[in-house]
């Protein structure tokens, strides 16, 4: 992980409060804010936190900037200060009768390709508002913001965090991340106990890759944490995972499977160890029923029809030549590889259990629950108060977890400004349920 901006990366594109996620592929590559579109060639090799200008390009009709570095960003103008000479007592006498601009929107938008910067813009139509001066200091600073807002002329690149990843998932849908909040994320990591040392289960069905960034995040690099991700289909969602930018040694150390895989893999394997049947193999057809998705299975030769008559016709064949050359083993594939790593750590049992999932978690929990060390957390999340309340009467029943205990989270946020301190006008409610509760006897 380096401290400066190279191809490859993921990076948070900030331009005032709205962030944007943004993989910079290649040196053509452009992110579009809004109806703006800026090309980010000119910040490889740029420290990341640094803010850059946008500047114009000469394309008539298209709105194409391209980066100039600030060597601080002090130089970015204060307006108020600029452009804040007089104020009124109140508005008592200001009408919205959209007459108060004197400059026709032709004339704006010739003003937007003439002037070098937005300064520049915002003071013309602050010069040209009848009503700007006789507006009470507060509405004047709302209505640069506004113009701000639309005319503000720098981006700020910085490195994925997980606070960036899950705000900028949160306010695109609340659904990509599974209606997890950052507030809530922050409790199920509190929750679970994830720390550098141990090893730790989540499955979750479609977040994409916020939990097992933020649980790596936790164990952190260079230690001995390891987390097995289940997940109910074939392929893993990672794209926060990867914006994270983790070192190898620590990306490895997720292991990402399939869970009516990985556990159909971990029995057999007990089979063929105990040389016996084990009634827990058909519990696994259960989750595969409950989670509603594909699993990846070993794929049979087929044995009807044409496939049939022509093993049977090389069966002879196929033994001499076994007979003349040693067995050679097929290389395995990718998850085959990734089952054999999470069985390895599945022995030694868990230190905690998280589950975040759109399904009812019941038969997941049920299902994992045996690789979990005794006295160690478990947190289901959902976002249905009905549905861990069913969680948390079955597993008053089988008193195999204690200490349990349904949690909710609602947040406040506050604008801090001097004598307009109060909580913002609209905000997000509830983001959710935690279950909590501790093993017994595993």
């Amino acid at each position: 992980m380096t401290d400066k901006i190279k191809v490859g990366d993921y990076l948070v594109v900030q331009r005032q409060k709205y962030t944007k996620l943004q993989r910079f592929t290649n040196l053509n590559t452009v992110v579009n804010l809004g109806k703006d579109q800026v090309e980010l060639r000119l910040a490889e090799n740029h420290p990341y936190e640094t803010t850059f200008h946008l500047v114009p390009k000469q394309e008539r009709g298209k709105r194409i900037y391209t980066l100039d570095a600030l060597s601080t960003p002090s130089e970015i103008r204060n307006l108020k200060e600029l452009l804040i000479k007089e104020s009124g007592n109140d508005n008592r006498n200001i009408i919205d009768d959209r007459q108060s601009q004197a400059l026709s929107t032709e004339e704006i938008l010739k003003l937007r390709e003439e002037c070098e910067s937005s300064s520049e813009v915002i003071g013309k139509l602050v010069e040209n508002s009848k009503s700007f001066a006789t507006k009470t200091e507060y509405s004047q600073e709302k209505y640069l913001k506004r113009k701000e807002k639309k005319y503000f002329e720098y981006i700020t690149i910085r490195r994925p965090s997980v606070r960036l990843l899950a705000d900028i998932y949160w306010r695109l849908d609340p659904e990509k991340v599974l209606g997890v909040r950052f507030d809530t994320l922050s409790q199920i990591i509190s929750y679970s106990g994830v720390c550098s040392v141990g090893n730790y289960l989540l499955y979750e069905s479609g977040t994409n890759g916020l939990l097992p960034a933020a649980m790596m995040n936790s164990i952190g690099a260079n230690t001995d944490g390891n987390l097995v991700h289940m997940h109910p289909g074939n392929v893993a969602q990672k794209q926060a995972l990867l914006a994270m930018d983790f070192p190898a040694e620590q990306l490895a150390r997720c292991v990402s499977v399939n869970i009516y895989s990985v556990l159909r893999h971990f029995y057999q394997a007990k089979e063929a160890e105990n040389g016996e049947k084990n009634a827990e193999l058909m519990k696994v057809e259960e989750i595969a029923v409950a989670t509603e998705e594909p699993a990846i299975v070993e794929q049979d030769v087929g044995i009807n029809g044409t496939n049939k008559r022509k093993l049977e016709e090389t069966d002879v064949e196929s033994a001499a030549i076994e007979a003349k050359q040693p067995k050679i083993d097929r290389q395995k594939q990718t998850w085959e590889l990734d089952n054999e790593a999470a069985t390895n750590i599945m022995k030694e049992k868990f230190d905690s259990l998280v589950i975040v999932a759109k399904e009812h978690p019941y038969s997941i929990l049920k299902a994992l629950l045996p690789f979990v060390k005794s006295s160690r957390p478990v947190v289901i999340f959902s976002t249905s108060r009905e549905i861990l309340t069913e969680c948390y009467v079955d597993m008053k029943t089988e008193a195999s977890v204690t200490y349990l205990r349904i949690t909710s989270n609602w947040m406040r946020q506050y604008q801090i400004l001097p004598n307009r301190t109060h909580p913002d006008v609209t905000m997000s409610g509830s983001s959710g349920y935690l279950l909590t509760g501790y093993t017994i006897g595993n």
